[in-house]
């Protein structure tokens, strides 16, 4: 039998300069304003949590209907970038700074000086590192996550001016994700999140127009996930730095599945709609997992998919 400081260890996990306890983290946009709902996730056994997107000023965000459940475990939302401000959260930041909390900060803004003017005041308030939201689908923000350039002009210049780690949450909706993340990787990113929800439309057949007051919004949950694993894989052949898995999180195996694919860590964040207790029920059965199969660290299973041959289509003979 393993010791009991062993199997708290087996989920530990380095990203950058953080070590997280445990690889799963709380994703942006989920309950992650509070420093009450904050200490929930990591008491269930998140490694950390990621704040909601956090911009210059107060915003309130689409009006209702923003979010719908379309398929079991599958949302499309348009809640889009409702947030207090940076000023009114400096206080959330403080606090989880005196509690000790590792507190990602989801930041965002409507130029590069706004996100650089952001993501200060975040870093000299406690935060443990930035994630940059160049990504939301169904906000201005998504423009920068669709340009490589862009991207590389954000991080060079918030990288020049700000000490922490910082990982930049990637667009789906583009035609080649790779381009961006390299470019990201060169202007100096610590990491890369991979992805955030796909673009997407329900329209109600009975009134003919589409159900989300905003029209389009964003896809989540378990209909994403194997695109998500696919992002991962191949964004894990071209970088060099690490990559957070995130997209239909909802049992130990898709955890486990995107370590394979090439991620050193994940986020959850639809899932969530069933209560904190599916973080502690998925970290059981990830210590399970790697036990039953002799692993000593869930690092160890970064990128094995790709030992595989995959096979090519054969030419006619």
């Amino acid at each position: 039998m393993r010791s009991h400081d062993f199997q708290e260890k087996i989920l530990e996990t380095h990203l950058s300069k953080l070590k997280l306890k445990t690889p799963l983290i709380l994703a942006s946009g989920i309950l992650g304003v509070s420093l009450s709902t904050m200490k929930r996730a990591l008491a269930a056994g998140a490694g950390a949590v990621v704040s909601k997107s956090i911009g210059p000023r107060p915003r309130k965000g689409y009006r209702n209907p923003s979010i719908i459940e379309i398929y079991p475990g599958t949302f499309l939302n348009s809640v889009g970038l409702a947030n207090p401000g940076i000023d009114n959260f400096i206080s959330e930041l403080k606090a989880a700074e005196n509690n000790s909390l590792p507190l990602i900060m989801s930041v965002f803004g409507g130029s590069i000086q706004s996100y650089i003017d952001v993501a200060t005041k975040a870093a000299n308030s406690g935060a443990w590192a930035l994630e940059l939201n160049i990504s939301c689908p169904h906000a201005e923000v998504s423009s920068i996550g669709i340009d490589k350039d862009l991207t590389f002009q954000l991080v060079h210049e918030i990288k020049k001016r700000i000490s922490l780690p910082v990982f930049v949450k990637l667009n789906p909706n583009v035609t080649d994700i790779t381009d961006i993340a390299l470019a990201a990787e060169k202007a100096g990113a610590d990491g890369v999140v991979a992805i955030n929800t796909i673009s997407a439309m329900v329209i109600d057949v009975n009134t003919q127009k589409p159900i989300l007051s905003h029209g389009s919004g964003g896809l989540s949950g378990k209909a994403i996930h194997p695109i998500a694993i696919k992002k991962v894989y191949d964004l894990y052949k071209v970088l060099k730095i690490p990559i957070i898995g995130c997209g239909g999180i909802s049992w130990w195996h898709d955890v486990i599945e995107f370590f394979l694919a090439g991620a050193s860590a994940v986020q959850m964040g639809t899932a969530l709609y069933q209560g904190f207790d599916v973080i502690t029920k998925i970290i059981k059965d990830l210590k399970a997992y790697l036990m039953r199969n002799n692993y000593n660290t869930i690092m160890e299973l970064i990128g094995l998919a790709h030992k595989h041959e995959i096979q090519e289509e054969p030419e006619f003979e």
